[in-house]
Parts: C-alpha cells; structure tokens; sequence
C-alpha cells in the first residue's frame, strides 16, 4: 500500500508552536522523531509533521490551544511504551505529537501527608525513589518503570504487580492538572482524602488514553515503606492449585500478599533458554509456577512463620509441589526477573498472538482451560502461554506460534484468536483488556462486548470535553 503524502500544515501553526516550546521543545526531522511514531508492539508505525515537547503545563496549554485555533489533532504521548497503539499518530501525516517527557520534575513530597505531586513526564522508577527517599512506598510498578512515565501510566490506569494489594494507577491518586481539548487548564491538585463537592472529576481523565484531555500533573498516594518483604517461588500441579493458593496465604498472613503471579513451565523454559544467567529455582520440573511477594511493617519472623506454615500446609493438600522463598534481596531480584524478561523471552519462540484480559478470580482457571482448548482446536500445534496477575484476576493469555510454522500465516489468525478468547472472556464477566487499554488495537473489539448504552455514555463524554475531536482522535472510540 502506498503511503499518502504528509499534509502540509498551515505554515502559521509550526511556527506558533515552535515559538511556543523553544528550540529545544520541538522534532521535525523524521530520522529523530523515529522513536515517537512507533509502538511497543511495532505494530502501527505513523507520520507527523512535528513532534512538541513542551516544558511547562503553560506551554503545553498554548500548544493545545494554538492547534485547537487551527483545527489540528493532537496525540499526546508518555514514554511511548504502551501496548495497543494509544501512543503515536496514524498514518496519515496531519496529527501532532505532544510529547511530555520534558516535564519531569518531582514538585514536591510530603511524607506527613503520605503525598506527592509531580510533573506527568516522571519516569516511574525515579518517582518511586522519590518516595524511598523519604520512607514511603509508592507502589505502582511494571515491566517498563525505567522508561515509561506517570502520565501515561494515569492515562491507561497501569496495572502492573502490585494491584492486589494496592490497586489500579487510578487508585493511587488524589489529584490532577488537566489540558482540556481547547487549552485550558483544570487544576485539581488537591491532596484531599476526602472531597465530597460533586463529581470526582479526576476519574473522568485517567484510562481516556488521552482522549478527553492531557494529564500534565499529579498528585499522588504514598504508603509506608515495608520494613520485609518475603518472595516465593513455588511449583504447583495446576492453576486451579494456585487459585486456592493464593485464598489460604491471604488468610495466613493477613491480606499481607503484594504480588501473586502465575507462568506456566513452558515460559520458565523459555525464559531459561533465551535470558542470559537466569536458572530454574526449583530442582524438579512443575507444569505450573506462583510467584509471589509478602510484606510488612515490621522486620520481625510473624511473616516467615505465617508463609511457612501456610506453605506447608499447601504441600500436605496437594496444592504445592515444592518452594522456595528468597533469602536475600538478589535471590529475590532473580526470582522477578524471570517474571519481567518472560515477554521478552518469548520473541525468539516467534510470533505471538496476545490478550490482556480479566476474569474474575473464581473464573480464572476456567477461563485458562477453555481459552486453550478453544485454540488448540482451530490453530493446531499453537504453544499457549498464559502468564501474569493471578492476584487481581488479570492474565496475558498468550500463544506462541507452532514449531517450525509459518509465522506471517500464524499471525494472520490474529482476529479469529481474539474473538475466540475474548468470547470466553465476556460470557466469564471478564474485560478484553485489563490493564493496557484500547488505543487503536481494540478500538473496534470493544464494540462486540461493551454494551450499547456505556458507549453512547462514552461518546457523550468525548463529545461534551473534546467537541472537535482533536485528542488523540481515533483512539478509545
């Protein structure tokens, strides 16, 4: 297919933002601005006649004003590591790309007050250290923290690990500064746990992929810093072992579980072929692993105790092979790290057809055994690789292509994978997408599920906040 050519913008509105953001605010050769038109997946690449990197949430108010005068779209942009095509402009050349990796300063923090305010281009692990830095926790956290930033992460609402115990990226905010589709500016940094004024007008923002408006702030929960933090790893003979697993070490310890993960032994085996220094943990092969994380408050023995006995109890009903828990904090980064390189390790295995789905966790085993079957009827020899939050019912239900098959064919069943899967999923009252969005992967998926009146809802929100329909047009809806 021949690519159409880049519409030539007014003259007038590249020059206006130019002038806006600086010399250094602005991309327009197309070699550098590469890395801004291509997604994670590399599954849509775009064009965009300049890239804007404001520095200030007064400029990117004067950039978004400036298009919305010339009636040109706006994508903006975090770290550009999500995973459906929310990201990054389409194909024909006219939409802006707003990037808001400049505004990267920490604003302040108050551990009194368990908060922190920050710019929406903070990376995520530097925001986290922020909080060590002052002995809180804040806990959101995912494969990408060393380069995706907050405000991508609010405007997905991230999951990541630690959901079960802490919550979605929307649960970890009390406030937000917002760019509206016209250029002003919503100022609802409000620290406040209690506000009952009306409509929480912050929820309306976070998971509209920006959408309905541009995050350029934060005000964000802190947590007290765990004092211990104990790391499992554990053979189990089914995912139905691990589902009552993770019910009886909730009970023993508390509700002191962070972290509950499942994979099954072909992603070990994948990850200890293709991830340089890793090794199994356990002596004996086991269809299924858990990987878990419990913490504290205090650094006393009541949590290994607790997780001991729970464990061997588990052994005794048949629910766990065999374990192991960390001894050190390497023994621990090792353990994680065969969870975090798992997608990557999967890429030599070839192509992959790929689902973030939920289902509630009382489904999730069902979901799992039928989601297979169904696939391994209609793609024989397909590898399944299901892995990821058993804890909040979340699984990246995967399949690996067959050995030594065609990998341009295996792909080409993309669609009728889905729908297989995602059937399952919705008649289980599970969501197509969990954690990652819609962007424009699932922007026509979710019309087979989602019930008519919540997308009239939706698109009444989109039209009352973005009436011309220059925010990242094309996404969500």
């Amino acid at each position: 297919m021949t690519a159409r050519p880049i519409r030539d913008p007014a003259p007038a509105l590249i020059a206006g933002l130019k002038a806006i953001v600086g010399p250094n605010g602005w991309i327009a050769d197309p070699a550098d601005q590469e890395r801004y038109l291509v997604d994670e997946r590399r599954l849509f690449r775009g064009r965009t006649p300049l890239v804007v990197r404001p520095g200030t949430t007064d400029e990117v108010s004067r950039v978004v004003a400036l298009c919305a005068a010339h009636d040109a779209a706006i994508v903006p942009q975090g770290g550009n590591t999500g995973l459906v095509g929310g990201g990054v402009p389409y194909e024909s050349g006219d939409q802006i790309v707003l990037s808001l990796a400049r505004m990267n300063r920490i604003r302040s923090v108050s551990a009194l007050d368990y908060a922190m305010t920050v710019d929406a281009g903070c990376i995520l692990v530097d925001i986290q250290e922020a909080a060590r830095r002052v002995d809180r926790l804040f806990p959101l956290s995912l494969a990408a923290e060393g380069t995706c930033t907050i405000g991508g992460n609010l405007s997905t609402n991230a999951g990541g690990v630690n959901v079960l115990r802490y919550g979605s990226a929307r649960d970890l905010v009390l406030g937000l500064e917002v760019v509206l589709a016209d250029g002003r500016i919503w100022n609802g940094l409000r620290g406040l746990r209690k506000d009952n004024t009306g409509y929480d007008l912050k929820h309306v923002f976070m998971g509209a992929e920006g959408t309905l408006g541009i995050i350029t702030g934060a005000v964000l929960k802190l947590f007290p810093l765990p004092r211990q933090v104990r790391t499992g790893f554990v053979g189990v003979p089914s995912v139905r072992a691990a589902v009552d697993l993770l019910s009886r070490l909730q009970g023993a310890t508390g509700g002191r579980i962070t972290a509950f993960e499942v994979l099954p032994r072909f992603g070990l085996d994948l990850v200890l072929t293709h991830i340089e220094g890793t090794k199994d943990p356990l002596p004996a092969a086991h269809p299924w692993y858990v990987l878990f994380d419990a913490s504290s408050g205090d650094d006393g023995e009541a949590l290994t105790t607790s997780l001991e006995s729970a464990l061997a109890a588990a052994l005794d009903a048949g629910l766990v092979v065999d374990a192991t828990l960390a001894v050190s904090e390497a023994q621990a980064r090792a353990l994680w790290r065969i969870r975090e390189t798992l997608p990557e390790a999967q890429k030599p295995a070839g192509g992959s057809i790929k689902h973030d789905v939920s289902v509630p966790i009382t489904r999730f085993a069902e979901l799992i055994e039928r989601a297979q079957a169904a696939v391994l009827a209609t793609v024989p020899g397909v590898r399944p690789l299901p892995f990821g939050h058993l804890g909040d019912g979340n699984v990246h239900l995967n399949f690996s292509q067959p050995l030594g098959g065609d990998t341009a064919a295996f792909m080409a069943e993309w669609e009728r994978v889905n729908h297989l899967v995602h059937d399952i999923v919705h008649e289980l009252g599970g969501s197509i997408s969990a954690e990652h969005g819609l962007g424009r992967l699932k922007r026509e998926e979710i019309r087979r599920y989602k019930p008519p009146l919540e997308l009239e809802l939706m698109r009444t929100l989109k039209t009352a906040l973005d009436p011309k329909g220059l925010l990242n047009p094309g996404k969500v809806l």
